[in-house]
């Protein structure tokens, strides 16, 4: 059983994931009977989209910063269970240690710690008994082998070295007088973040004009709180991500500009330029890329 030394090397697991609370307590009670203490594992999430990819990658890298060194961060958004996609751990150059499906979603993390090496996660070597069907791999692969991680396992004790499937979240571009980008992330509040950096828009800009999903641009006012915007009303500013959010005061901006992941945006700050007697394209919409 657990000595004072295993606990002192022991790591503290998260869990992400796409499943909701009851698949979630599942896996929960994988770790548990792997000889992991409850006080060390922490949920992140389990109420991302169903099958965002994407936008869970994004998401883990913001919320999974944080965390101490010596951690082990399992995510399960995995639409391709079952399939052929790779169960695997990357190991990083800081510390931390990457459990989950081979689909990109690890990845953007992974670079942010320093990405090292990965592992194909080999069932057989986690020494398990009999598996009930093959749509759960967080509680039957994820768990068990998070658990001999947490408590010493090196990960190539897991399986053999893989290659990964490389994903990098967009970012976003700049324009003569503003920005082109897309959305990364509909918080529960129905907020758009963009991959447009809120470092970008000048201190000085009262208002931006506004495109998302091809509708007409708007012109927003650019504030610094949602308090400044009234109820209703549409507005940008910068989020909590670093990066410029659309927004409606007590309202839901994902509904308003009928937007979801990856729609294109374009926000622009500086003066309109139109030569005599042409009228502008500049509001036309453009193509996140």
């Amino acid at each position: 059983m657990a000595g004072p030394t295993r606990d002192r090397r022991a790591r503290l697991v998260t869990l992400t994931s796409d499943l909701g609370a009851a698949y979630a307590a599942q896996m929960k009670a994988a770790l548990v009977s792997g000889d992991v203490e409850p006080s060390r594992i922490v949920d992140l999430t389990h109420e991302l989209p169903a099958h965002g990819v994407a936008e869970a990658a994004f998401v883990l890298r913001a919320m999974a910063r944080g965390f101490p060194s010596r951690t082990v961060h399992v995510v399960v958004v995995d639409p391709g269970v079952g399939g052929g996609r790779a169960p695997v751990v990357i190991t990083t150059r800081d510390g931390p240690l990457l459990v989950g499906p081979d689909n990109g979603v690890l990845i953007p993390l992974a670079e942010e710690f320093g990405l090292g090496r990965a592992y194909r996660i080999d069932r057989a070597r986690l020494k398990l008994g009999a598996r009930v069907g093959t749509t759960f791999d967080g509680r039957d692969l994820f768990a068990p082998a998070a658990a001999l991680l947490a408590n010493g396992a090196r990960p190539s004790s897991l399986g053999p070295t893989a290659s990964l499937v490389m994903y990098r979240v967009p970012r976003g571009a700049r324009l003569r007088d503003g920005a082109r980008g897309e959305v990364l992330h509909v918080d529960r509040f129905g907020n758009l973040i963009t991959s447009i950096p809120t470092e970008w828009v000048p201190r000085t800009a009262g208002t931006v004009r506004l495109q998302c999903a091809g509708r007409r641009p708007r012109r927003v006012p650019w504030t610094t709180s949602y308090e400044s915007l009234r109820t209703g009303a549409l507005g940008a500013l910068g989020s909590s991500f670093g990066l410029v959010e659309a927004a409606v005061g007590q309202g839901r901006a994902v509904d308003r500009l009928r937007a979801r992941v990856g729609s294109p945006v374009t926000v622009r700050w500086g003066p309109r330029r139109e030569p005599r007697g042409q009228r502008s394209n500049s509001a036309r919409p453009r193509k996140a890329q």
